[in-house]
């Protein structure tokens, strides 16, 4: 009998569901999808009647249930906390004390009333595994190796911040745990919050605003801020920070280290901003290196497993695979909370006897993360049709060639095909695409198109047979998540004088692909195969076919501040909110030149919280 096992995470943020069958990931998707809250952190109620509607079941049919935390350990730790840093924090204390009390601390009990308020059939049996556990689970059970390192950086689970795990076969073994307070990704996030971006979510900003400036604070940092071991292990000074005291991140100490009060949201982008992105990020980049070396130093292991928050800093997972310290690595696609739903429910259902069949076949068991929704063209035909949507319907091949020149003639294209990504990253299944060649593509699209700062960088999709032609990138990186360098033979000569600083570094291109070449020669790269994603590899084939190269801008299909689309009426509204040229759905194309004049009663930016 096939046995079926529901991950669910939740209550803090990036709320997920995913559906494992036989130790295999059938589905899986972030409950903001859903709902349109980004980052949702509520019960992911819609994602879990997703998981079990893609494959036909019930919660009759669901084996066992498991959460992705101990909650009642991550109670003691946030009492704990409070306690030792009595009396500061007293109204933050007061503050959410009684959620802890009512459900916090009892989440298996309130994850067992959701379900049962679901009315999908009787609930199973409900466990649930600690937060790193979760992490270190969702990237070696579904990673291509019989063995490796596995290496966990976030912010906090229980108690964990670190931990490095050997995996083996079916066995995941401990080796090594840092804990709270001490917290690289906490770290981050203090300069995250100290740069004007919201913690949780700005993350990625500072890690692109980090190439326009110059790290003249990392030896204050080093110093003042983390003391950092050779072996990767270390310690926060406490002092400096907030968050033990309250529900900000930094305070006086901080301001008065680093000249001033913090950037407000939205406020103008000095050099501070700049060099402390670029002084923080170096400093990120040198410990989880410093932690890779130690992971192999232990576990003895040549390929190495990474989840975690902090392992979506692809800048410096890039550095690990410079390094060479490891053959391979492999990062789980759904590296930060979202995964844990997935790791909770692998964990458990190796437990129960499911192996890891797909270790046999040297591919991953992600499915090239598509574990969401789909929709067919009869579905996308229905809703075009009723709302007297004009559209053309095309044979895969000529939709391909069509986008394909459309892309090469500097039009945008909005690419909705097949299941949707699980993950923060877009990967050709609901992605925004543009010219790789064309300098006033990142202009353009990010503030046309994105409406977003216009300092963020795109990255490329390139058919992982031509990667080597454009990148320094020794293997593949079917997920975005290794920065690599662009290739020497791909970069044009520079003045080294050029005289210009911070965003004005934006007018120089820097390749013959300048939209996805970053200020400082890099690009955050996805190598696309035709088994991870039959439609976008017909279409890079056909864009090599129409320019020479399979280089595309890869984008998310959103706008600031909106979760990825998922539907189709999705599709169209961002289609024709923004200034999107083509929008490819299914088997279908539309022109934003046929399509008639769009109205909204209010304006539609005042609906989507700035991210």
């Amino acid at each position: 009998m096939p046995d079926l096992v529901l991950g669910i995470s939740a209550y803090y943020h990036d709320s997920a569901a995913a559906l494992v069958l036989d130790g295999r990931p059938v589905a899986a998707a972030q409950e903001e999808r859903f709902t349109r809250r980004r980052h949702d952190s509520g019960f992911p109620a819609r994602a879990v009647a997703y998981t079990l509607d893609e494959v036909g079941a019930t919660l009759a049919d669901v084996s066992a249930i498991a959460y992705y935390e101990d909650s009642e350990l991550k109670f003691r730790r946030v009492l704990a906390t409070y306690l030792g840093a009595a009396p500061y924090g007293l109204a933050s204390f007061r503050d959410t004390l009684p959620a802890w009390w009512s459900s916090k601390r009892r989440t298996d009990d309130v994850v067992r009333r959701e379900l049962e308020g679901l009315n999908l059939g009787p609930v199973p049996e409900i466990s649930h595994r600690r937060h790193h556990e979760s992490h270190a689970a969702s990237a070696f059970f579904a990673s291509p190796y019989e063995s490796a390192a596995v290496l966990c950086v976030d912010g906090v689970g229980e108690w964990a911040t670190t931990t490095i795990w050997h995996g083996q076969g079916t066995r995941l073994k401990p080796v090594v745990e840092i804990q709270f307070p001490h917290s690289l990704g906490l770290l981050y996030s203090a300069f995250t919050y100290f740069c004007g971006f919201k913690v949780d979510s700005g993350e990625y900003k500072l890690m692109g605003l980090a190439p326009y400036g110059e790290p003249r604070y990392a030896d204050l940092i080093r110093e003042r801020l983390i003391d950092l071991k050779p072996d990767g292990s270390f310690r926060l000074n406490m002092r400096y920070f907030e968050y033990l005291r309250g529900q900000v991140m930094t305070g006086r100490g901080f301001e008065k280290l680093f000249g001033g009060p913090r950037r407000e949201p939205e406020g103008e982008l000095t050099r501070r901003e700049f060099d402390l992105a670029a002084s923080v990020q170096l400093v990120t980049e040198e410990a989880v290196l410093k932690l890779a070396r130690t992971a192999r130093e232990l576990t003895g292991e040549s390929r190495l497993c990474m989840a975690g928050g902090v392992a979506l800093n692809c800048v410096a997972n890039g550095k690990i695979v410079a390094d060479s310290v490891f053959d391979d690595i492999w990062v789980q696609p759904a590296a930060g909370d979202a995964g844990g739903a997935l790791g909770a429910a692998l964990a458990v259902a190796i437990d129960r006897g499911s192996g890891r069949a797909h270790v046999g076949t040297g591919h991953d068991a992600m499915s090239g993360a598509l574990l969401g929704p789909a929709y067919d063209d009869d579905r996308i035909a229905e809703y075009l049709t009723a709302g007297g949507i004009p559209h053309r319907r095309l044979e895969p091949a000529a939709l391909a060639a069509e986008v394909a020149k459309a892309i090469a003639e500097g039009k945008v294209v909005g690419w909705f095909q097949g299941r949707m990504e699980f993950g923060p990253r877009a990967l050709g299944a609901r992605s925004i695409l543009g010219n790789a060649r064309d300098p006033r593509t990142q202009s353009v699209m990010n503030l046309k198109i994105k409406f977003r700062e216009s300092f963020r960088p795109f990255a490329p999709s390139v058919l992982a047979d031509e990667a080597k032609d454009f990148f320094d990138l020794p293997q593949d990186s079917p997920y975005m998540l290794v920065v690599a360098p662009v290739a020497e033979a791909a970069r044009r000569t520079v003045a080294a004088d050029t005289g210009l600083t911070g965003l004005d570094l934006l007018k120089v291109p820097r390749s013959e692909i300048p939209a996805v070449t970053h200020v400082d020669y890099s690009a955050r790269v996805q190598t696309v195969r035709e088994r991870d994603n039959p439609a976008y590899h017909q279409l890079l084939l056909a864009l090599k076919e129409e320019t020479g190269s399979s280089v595309v801008v890869n984008t998310s299909f959103n706008v600031r501040g909106e979760p990825i689309v998922n539907t189709p009426h999705e599709a169209y509204t961002c289609f024709m909110r923004t200034d999107i040229d083509l929008l490819a759905i299914g088997g279908f194309l539309l022109s934003k030149a046929d399509q008639p004049e769009w109205k909204e009663e209010l304006d539609w930016r005042t609906e989507v919280p700035l991210d």
